[in-house]
């Protein structure tokens, strides 16, 4: 496991040279520059020549990041900087008496016992099975996609019904395991003992045959590509909504829809998501002015800054209500709560603001589905 020191090289690769000021959503609203990556990496550079110390003082601008990614994509010197300040937060955690305290309620306690709750639901029968029924030509073989069902499946399962009445039109076959969590929580709160566990076990339940593995949570299929980052052989991810942009299938819908889409930050492309609704039939699709901008939610950011949270979310969602959408799409839990918690800072809750939706809800919707293999993808 790397340590901080590790990553001198890397942190002063950075040339202070401010551009991810442009696209931080923390420096946007709060013109910190400890908030964004150069401040960070300043920090981080004093800890390691030990002229400052990482306790309490330093930890709550480590967690004042969305872990976005946007400073890394738009970063000169491409510095993984959402791995550094992970490994910063388990050094703090590990080495001080309040990051021992904070890891054992936030990672231990509280998610912890979510995770023993998530095998009691699943060793009782609180889930079915996805088949697909859809008729097959048995001269061609399926495509047969490992399903990977995140926490949020796993305790409320909505999204996994929905996606089932929906994969149940196509052709294909889905590989169920027993997977429980990709380990994003512990990752973001420096337990990296805990994710690695974890990592080793959604690994081995990945050793089988399959073509490529279904998502239908941007996060965790960030998370899960991240445990191949060294590695020479990838297996091929692909997000629900993707998958489904690329069959031949239709949807009908027998209201006339508006729908606009956010991007969450961990998905790497929506290029999907106007093919998608093409297929639907009386859907228009609206593009709200920075889609891709985040949500502000990102799980650990929204209960240690509940206000810078709630400003970034309300941002979004006044984008969100300019388009007059009925519909607000999203491939991410977690983004549905940011974007709901927009609309209640915006105090539109009452107003029946846009239905939030993640992807495979939406179509499950449809009242009718239908293969048509004649159809042009």
């Amino acid at each position: 496991m790397k340590k901080l020191q590790d990553f001198a090289d890397e942190i002063n690769k950075c040339s202070k040279c401010g551009l991810c000021q442009s696209v931080c959503p923390v420096y946007k609203i709060t013109g910190n520059d400890c908030a964004v990556s150069r401040g960070k990496f300043v920090m981080l550079d004093g800890v390691l020549k030990g002229d400052l110390k990482l306790g309490k003082n330093l930890e709550k601008y480590l967690d004042m990041c969305l872990k976005c990614g946007k400073c890394k994509n738009f970063c000169p010197s491409s510095i993984d900087v959402c791995e550094i300040l992970n490994t910063a937060k388990y050094e703090y955690a590990k080495n001080t008496f309040h990051g021992k305290f904070e890891k054992f309620v936030e990672s231990d306690l509280i998610f912890g016992n979510l995770m023993r709750i998530f095998k009691f639901l699943n060793n009782f029968g609180f889930r079915q099975k996805l088949n697909s029924t859809a008729d097959s030509n048995n001269n061609v073989p399926k495509t047969k996609l490992l399903y990977f069902k995140g926490c949020v499946n796993n305790i409320a399962p909505k999204v996994k019904n929905d996606l089932k009445k929906v994969f149940s039109n196509l052709d294909v076959e889905i590989i169920e395991k027993d997977f429980e969590c990709c380990g994003l929580p512990f990752l973001s709160s420096g337990n990296l003992e805990r994710f690695e566990e974890v990592k080793a076990r959604n690994l081995k339940l990945m050793n089988c045959e399959f073509d490529c593995i279904l998502t239908d949570c941007a996060s965790c299929e960030s998370t899960l590509k991240g445990y191949f980052k060294n590695t020479g052989d990838k297996p091929r991810f692909i997000n629900a909504g993707e998958f489904v942009a690329s069959q031949n299938v239709r949807f009908s819908f027998k209201k006339n829809l508006k729908v606009t889409f956010h991007k969450p930050c961990h998905l790497e492309s929506a290029d999907f998501i106007k093919p998608l609704l093409e297929k639907c039939e009386n859907i228009e699709y609206i593009e709200m002015k920075d889609f891709e901008e985040c949500c502000g939610f990102a799980g650990e950011f929204a209960l240690k800054n509940p206000k810078l949270s709630a400003e970034i979310s309300k941002k979004k969602a006044q984008n969100i209500l300019k388009t007059g959408a009925d519909i607000v799409l999203t491939t991410c839990p977690a983004c549905v709560l940011g974007i709901l918690q927009g609309f209640a800072v915006s105090g539109v809750l009452h107003k029946k603001p846009p239905k939030v939706m993640n992807v495979m809800e939406f179509l499950a919707k449809a009242e009718g589905i239908k293969l048509d293999k004649n159809m042009k993808k």
